[in-house]
């Protein structure tokens, strides 16, 4: 299958490519590298696969072109909404690269567009008994900030696509993806403050909760989706939550020495979730996944170091 990942250069992206190669599919990247890095295609790049690597605008007239002329089947889209802190502009981009990717998808023949959205964006501020999340909740409860506006938009704008242009779907909701190549995250800013013997900075009191699903199994999903889950909002998450103090107690049993780093207080940001999962119910029913990576194992291969022994 011929499959164009725009942003795959970047952390989620660069491993769906190495799995959609894995897989033997033919891949386009398109990547503007403001964010992602070509050191992340690396393995991708020497795999011997069918890759092409695009250095463009994903809202390019170039890309556009690039999409007719390379007649991908399925597009999946990993640009994110930009942060709470982002400027209008910014914000702004993310729509622009999402219609624009959207109408050379409705104009090429391509047959589905693959949306992976922020879950904590999606589901503003669910109350604790509604958690794990389901997918029903979407539009019941307040969109958290402009970015969960902005992936409540995308979320409408496929949905119309399909509708009027037959433009067929899958938008996987993420819970707190982590793992190699990850640049950003609180699992990496507690890694590397553990390896580098820096005590870590936790905003608030440390009892808020993530939802923290292992990037393989995200990919796992993203992969799954290429052929399944049309028209659906499908969460992809493990359920089950941990505490921001839970995951540094893990990272420190993982790090020599690390348990002498006292943490520093800092007082919790505007608009901080206090407790996140997502249901990973319907995933199974429709893409017939499940998160496979328990929480050790994974901080395990963020810090290279082989999975600890189950039986141990």
């Amino acid at each position: 299958m011929k499959i164009l990942v725009v942003g795959g250069a970047g952390f989620i992206g660069s491993h769906l490519v190495d799995r959609l190669l894995s897989e033997g599919h033919t891949v386009d990247v398109v990547d503007d590298l403001s964010s992602g890095s070509l050191a992340n295609l690396a393995d991708a790049r020497s795999s011997g696969g069918a890759l092409k690597f695009h250095h463009l605008d994903a809202a390019s007239a170039d890309t556009d072109s690039l999409i007719g002329m390379r007649t991908p089947e399925v597009i999946h889209l990993l640009t994110s909404p930009a942060g709470s802190a982002a400027s209008p502009h910014e914000h702004a981009r993310y729509l622009e690269i999402v219609i624009a990717t959207l109408e050379a998808a409705r104009r090429h023949g391509v047959s589905k567009v693959v949306v992976a959205v922020p879950a904590s964006s999606v589901y503003g501020h669910p109350s604790v008994r509604s958690l794990p999340v389901k997918e029903a909740e979407v539009g019941q409860l307040v969109a958290r900030g402009v970015r969960g506006v902005l992936a409540r938009a995308v979320i409408d704008l496929l949905v119309s696509y399909r509708d009027v242009h037959a433009l067929e779907f899958t938008a996987l909701a993420m819970a707190s993806v982590y793992g190699p190549r990850a640049a950003t995250g609180v699992v990496q800013s507690f890694v590397e403050a553990a390896s580098s013997g820096v005590a870590p900075v936790v905003h608030g009191d440390g009892r808020q909760t993530r939802d923290l699903l292992y990037v393989d199994d995200a990919v796992d999903a993203l992969a799954k989706a290429t052929t399944h889950g049309g028209g659906l909002v499908i969460n992809v998450g493990t359920g089950e939550q941990t505490s921001i103090t839970e995951l540094w107690q893990r990272v420190i049993t993982l790090v020599p020495g690390a348990s002498e780093l006292e943490v520093r207080q800092r007082p919790a940001r505007h608009d901080e979730l206090a407790r996140f999962a997502v249901s990973p119910v319907r995933a199974r029913i429709h893409l017939a996944w499940s998160p496979w990576t328990d929480l050790d194992s994974g901080l395990a291969r963020v810090l290279g170091d082989p999975p600890p022994d189950p039986q141990r």
